[in-house]
Parts: structure tokens; C-alpha cells; sequence
């Protein structure tokens, strides 16, 4: 594939064309565009797709979605279930197709066969090729249901894989599953990147050699959204949504990061790395940025949500490497394709959308190669671009003050782990706190627990920061406490006695 690093450069002194200046000028101008353009072209095995989701009673039909999917340039769309009135609209479209088998059906799949090669037979094998399926998730996330099912996932996979054998649909369709980024003990820095030592041999050794074994690729999902609602005091909004910025130099291995996205990808990588997977491929099965939220939800904005869409659609489909793994073509599929008003949680889970219901843009940005001609990132007046600042932290109701006047940050053991994992990697990381005592072996380690950790890391910086208001916020996965916390022989300093 050619890309820009195998174009050599010449020199050329203006004078020996029969030109004038202006008109060379004009030619060079012309040049440029139709080589940005053929190295779009080229690049080809870099894509992007998107997410329908559908848990909204709003919502167009089928057909009339797959009109607007068509219309705008998508090739390719991930659906959550098998749903027949979606996927008889997908026929004959052209447009690839993930489907996916519900956490709630991995039990069955994982215990028998039949029901694994019954559900191919009326879920792919009824559809496919009219509708292209290229995929099937299986499952989602199930590292982090709640109904204990991480055991079934990789008996599932090999069962349905098996299925498709069967069927002889083994070389068109691919069978994966996505994980969040809280698979990760370790994501920051990047090159430090380990998966969960309690899943390792349990679930991602085999995971990944069937992976391996069947040519197929690890599914991920990473939003920097919630790395960076969490910790907006710390991590620059440029840094988050591709804007220019000087960078960040991962320690580790000496490669600077311009965004945040980059740097969790690579995170994944090396834990790939670690585990002797590294010709194992990644897919993106889901990343988004939220257009709207509640007060505490720090960053969610229109204005953010199209510079981190806009700029990631960008960076895919003309430069879709990492900086540990330049030449890795990555599918990104963004979330989601609308705003789904039945979802439940905060209100940025009900605006991730690119659309409203009624098929108007939330916000405008580019698909396709061709639509990034005229595509510019211009941050609104309201934002200038800059962070926006986290709201003052706050402090446990019905507890009053210290007689010392001393307080400690902690981790709210209700918190989402997902955005508790985010805000403890950039507290031990880009925070500055000192992490060295929740390390194995030292003296914090146990209880080995994301709570306690992250309560360790969070009273750190937030010592650091001398208490100062808002620098115990963590995007409302920690509160300030009166009484020195204390787990066994861990004591929690203060700013006065730490070092």
C-alpha cells in the first residue's frame, strides 16, 4: 500500500518549466490535491462504520434507516441483536454487516451445540450473502455483566464458530467478542498495557489463540470521553478530540501521543504484546462522544462530540495508525448511529448519536474520504478549544469537619468500574500521584481491590494538589472524607506527611 512515507521528494528549480511562477504554483497546488486524494483511495483497508442501536421508541424504520446509512456514505454497520425487519432491509445493500449474540444467549451457546448451530442457521444462515454479515459478536462487554457469564464466552465462540464450519461459513464470517477498556490492569502509560492477571488464562489465552487460529481479531471498545470526564483537571480537551497539542511522551518506550485515543489503542496492543499476540489484528467496535450531559458530566458537549467524531473519521481514513503500530489499518465503528431516548443512566447515554430520531445531524461531520475535501475542525466561540474545568468536588453530606481540619480523597465505591479504572490510570499516570505503594509486594497492594487502589491514588493527588477545590472530582468517582481512611496496615497520608 502506498502511503506518504514512500514518497520520495524531489527538488525542482522553477525556472526549467515553461511556466510562469503563478501557473506552477497552480500545478503544484493541483498536484497535491490529486495525491491526498489517490492516497485516500488507497487506503482502503482502513474504515468506518457505525452502531444502530435501538432502544428508543422513536426511532425511523428499518428501511428508512438503511436509506440514511446509504445516503451518507456508510459501508458498514454493527447491530445488537438479529433483528429480522433490520436485516431483510440490509439485503442486497452492499453494506457489511456485525451481528450480535446477547450476553443473556451465552450460557446456551456455550452448553450446547445445537442451540449454537440453530441459531446460526435462523440468524446468519437465513440472511447471508443477501446481507453480508462479516461478523458476529459474541456477546458484549462480558467482563463487566453482572450476571457472571465470562465463563461461557469462549465455549460460545468456538460453538458458533463451529456452526459456521458447518455451513461453510467459516471464511466469510468472523467470530469475536468486544471488551471494554476495563479489561485492562494497566492502561497508562501505553506501553505498560496488561490485561486483568485473573482473566489470562481463564478466558484470554484461549480467546485469543481461536482468535488467532480462526483469522479473525480482537474486538475492543474505548471511549476517551470517560477518561477524560473523569479527569478534566488533568487531561487536555485538545489532547482528547484530536485537536493540536504538544503531545504526551509515554516513558516507557519514548513515542509521543497526540491523543488520547492512540494511547488507549496502544495500551490494548501491548497487552497483546505482553501475552505473545502481537499478530493479532484490533477492530473498534464502539467509540463516541456524548453531545450532551448532565452538569457533573464534564465535556459533553455538541462542539466536542464533532471534534472527536470529525477528527477521528479523519485521522481513520488518512492515517489510521498508532504510533506503536503505524501501519495497522483500523475499522472504527462509531456510537451511535441515533440518540436513543430509552437508554438508561446519566444523560449522556441517551446522546451519543450522530442523529436525531427525525434523521436530522446532531452535528456535521464527514463518513467517507470524499466528504473529507471539505471538512475543517473549528472549535465554537463558546469553547475556544480550551478544557473545561470539573465543578468543585464534593464532600460527604453528615459528616463534619476534622478537629485537625485534615480531609482525604477517596474512591465512591459505587462508582462505574469502567470510569473508576480511567480516573486511577491518569491519577498514577499523567496525575503525578505516587502510585508506588499500591504496587504488588508493597505496602498497599491489599487489599488488591479497584476501590482501595483507586481510594490510594485519588488521596494522592488530591494530597498533592493541597487539597485544593475540584482536584477530589475524578468525574464524580470520588468524595472527600474527614477520617483518615485505612485498609489493614495502609494508612492514607496527608499533605503534610507525604512525600
Amino acid at each position: 500500500m502506498l502511503t506518504k512515507r514512500h514518497i520520495p521528494h524531489k527538488h525542482y528549480h522553477l525556472s526549467i518549466f515553461p511556466h510562469t511562477y503563478r501557473e506552477t504554483e497552480n500545478m503544484v497546488k493541483s498536484f497535491t490535491l490529486f495525491l491526498f486524494l489517490t492516497l485516500l483511495t488507497l487506503s482502503h483497508a482502513a474504515s468506518i462504520g457505525i452502531n444502530y442501536g435501538r432502544i428508543a421508541n422513536n426511532l425511523p424504520s428499518a428501511v428508512k434507516v438503511v436509506q440514511l446509512l446509504k445516503a451518507h456514505g456508510l459501508t458498514r454497520v454493527k447491530v445488537y441483536d438479529t433483528d429480522p425487519a433490520v436485516l431483510h432491509a440490509l439485503s442486497g445493500t452492499n453494506i457489511k454487516v456485525t451481528v450480535d449474540l446477547p450476553n443473556q444467549q451465552l450460557f446456551a451457546a456455550a452448553r450446547a451445540p445445537s442451540f449454537a448451530n440453530s441459531w446460526v442457521q435462523q440468524n446468519v444462515l437465513a440472511y447471508h450473502p443477501h446481507t453480508q454479515i462479516e461478523s458476529i459478536a459474541v456477546g458484549n462487554e462480558v467482563f463487566v455483566d453482572p450476571h457472571n457469564t465470562t465463563k461461557f464466552l469462549v465455549p460460545a465462540m468456538k460453538n458458533i464458530y463451529q456452526a459456521l464450519l458447518k455451513h461453510n461459513l467459516h471464511n466469510d464470517i468472523k467470530v469475536s467478542s468486544p471488551i471494554a477498556l476495563s479489561a485492562l490492569q494497566n492502561s497508562y502509560p501505553s506501553s505498560s498495557g496488561s490485561f486483568r492477571p485473573e482473566l489470562v488464562e481463564p478466558v484470554f489465552k484461549p480467546m485469543l489463540d481461536f482468535i488467532r487460529q480462526t483469522g479473525s481479531y480482537l474486538m475492543v471498545n474505548v471511549y476517551p470521553f470517560f477518561a477524560y470526564e473523569s479527569n478534566a483537571d488533568v487531561i487536555p480537551l485538545e489532547y482528547a478530540v484530536f485537536r493540536d497539542n504538544p503531545g504526551v511522551v509515554d516513558p516507557g518506550n519514548g513515542l509521543r501521543y497526540f491523543n488520547l485515543f492512540d494511547a488507549q489503542i496502544d495500551a490494548v496492543f501491548a497487552a497483546l504484546d505482553g501475552l505473545k499476540y502481537n499478530d493479532v489484528n484490533i477492530v473498534v467496535t464502539e467509540t463516541g462522544w456524548p453531545s450532551k450531559g448532565d452538569n457533573n458530566e464534564v465535556g459533553a458537549s455538541v462542539d466536542n462530540a464533532a471534534a472527536y467524531n470529525g477528527n477521528l473519521v479523519r485521522k481513520i481514513l488518512t492515517n489510521s495508525g498508532t504510533p506503536l503500530r503505524p501501519n495497522a489499518d483500523l475499522t472504527v465503528y462509531l456510537f451511535a448511529l441515533f440518540n436513543e431516548n430509552q437508554k438508561p443512566g446519566p444523560t449522556s447515554e441517551r446522546n451519543f448519536g450522530m442523529f436525531y430520531p427525525d434523521e436530522r445531524k446532531v452535528y456535521d461531520i464527514p463518513f467517507t474520504t470524499e466528504g473529507l475535501k471539505d471538512y475543517h475542525d473549528h472549535p465554537s466561540p463558546a469553547s475556544g478549544g480550551q478544557r473545561q474545568e470539573a465543578p468543585p468536588s464534593p464532600v460527604v453530606p453528615g459528616v463534619s469537619k476534622s478537629t485537625t481540619g485534615n480531609t482525604w480523597c477517596v474512591a465512591n465505591p459505587d462508582a462505574e468500574k469502567e470510569k473508576l479504572q480511567a480516573a486511577l490510570d491518569f491519577a498514577c499516570g499523567e496525575g503525578g500521584a505516587d502510585c508506588r505503594s499500591i504496587q504488588k509486594g508493597a505496602t498497599c497492594y491489599d487489599p488488591n481491590t479497584l476501590v482501595a487502589h483507586a481510594s490510594f491514588a485519588f488521596n494522592s493527588y488530591y494530597q498533592n494538589k493541597a487539597r485544593a477545590g475540584g482536584s477530589c472530582y475524578f468525574g464524580g468517582t470520588s468524595f472527600v472524607v474527614t477520617q483518615q481512611p485505612k485498609y489493614g496496615t495502609c494508612e492514607f497520608p496527608t499533605g503534610d506527611t507525604e512525600s
